[in-house]
């Protein structure tokens, strides 16, 4: 693969869009949403690497300064610049483990609380607080399409688009159960509590793939939204719940304005799930999907978040752990993916 050779991706790119000049380019949706994809992917690359180049002439210049002036502040920049761009080349290598079909597409999350009421359901709305400071420090976009709020605090379900090249590449390590272990700040008596919740996370699945679904197998709900989303969301029964009877798989999207919006995203998701445990069940057709349910308890989870007796968050597949707690509470997972990516 051709992760910093400008001249080979440039000969890609020459390829590339020599196929979209040809008359029939148009004709197949499926294939140049995949050329157009590609070039996209190729452009970004290009411009990262432009981007590693600079920084590191400009730190060959910086220590040849320091050779004749041991200038304490450009030492430090030196230093600083160094940590930078090491991550840079980093990151470029591990998206290089994006191999998968979906890898570089958005990335759709949802997470449910397991038993245990508000407990859970608070443990949901830390989880998702942690997942949405990820993606804007990582560069990417959120966008809610559920919320429901817990009955006395914290969140019952909330699904969301997280928007940016790689999204569904780098979320796909978070998929499973999540353990928290703490002293509850619900419980009057100080007693440590454990609480469960699950992410599941699916790649948002682009308008050129075409999946058959049978109309008379979707029951359409529609009702008043609810939750955060401003006052608008009271006002009519806009919020779209679909049912794909066959699975039992449901999907509701309450953040845009109209019904007919909503129906669309709602739609969307449904196809991302149903594509997904197709993949996963070997199906040739939608109708032959049963549908899976694992239990958001113990013996499931893929990571422990201890705040008592001590501080440590565990990655049970790969065995990475750090004492850092909020640092990771507060967005930083960088270090659980690469582990993960790197051991599948």
């Amino acid at each position: 693969m051709f992760l910093f050779d400008i001249p080979k991706i440039d000969e890609e790119l020459e390829k590339l869009h020599t196929e979209t000049l040809k008359e029939d380019f148009w004709m197949d949706n499926k294939s140049s949403g995949e050329v157009l994809s590609k070039i996209k992917s190729l452009e970004n690359k290009k411009e990262n690497l432009y981007k590693i180049k600079e920084e590191l002439e400009n730190n060959i210049e910086i220590n040849e300064m320091l050779i004749t002036d041991n200038d304490e502040e450009l030492a430090d920049e030196l230093e600083k610049n160094t940590i930078k761009l090491g991550k840079a080349i980093e990151k470029m290598e591990l998206e290089q483990m994006f191999t998968g079909k979906y890898d570089k597409n958005n990335a759709i999350i949802t997470l449910h609380p397991g038993a245990g009421g508000t407990e859970s359901q608070d443990w949901v709305e830390m989880l998702y607080r942690m997942y949405t400071k990820w993606a804007i420090s990582n560069g990417y976009t959120v966008k809610e399409l559920d919320y429901l709020e817990g009955d006395e605090a914290g969140i019952k379900s909330v699904t969301a688009l997280i928007s940016g090249e790689n999204a569904y590449g780098y979320l796909k390590a978070e998929m499973g159960v999540h353990r928290l272990v703490r002293i509850s700040p619900f419980d009057s008596g100080g007693r440590r509590h454990t609480s469960f919740a699950s992410l599941e996370v699916l790649p948002e699945i682009p308008e050129n793939i075409e999946i058959d679904i049978n109309p008379d197998d979707l029951r359409v709900d529609t009702y008043r939204a609810s939750g955060a989303g401003g006052q608008h969301v009271n006002k009519t029964s806009s919020a779209v719940r679909i049912t794909h009877i066959p699975t039992n798989i449901v999907v509701t999207c309450q953040s845009e304005r109209s019904q007919i919006q909503n129906r669309e995203t709602a739609m969307k998701m449904l196809k991302s799930k149903l594509l997904d445990l197709k993949e996963k069940e070997n199906k040739e057709k939608i109708e032959d999907l049963k549908g899976i349910q694992k239990d958001i308890a113990w013996g499931s989870q893929i990571r422990s978040y201890v705040f008592h007796p001590y501080s440590m968050v565990k990655d049970h597949r790969t065995g990475y752990e750090t004492g850092n707690t909020e640092k990771v509470m507060n967005g930083d997972l960088n270090e659980f993916m690469k582990a993960y990516l790197m051991n599948n």
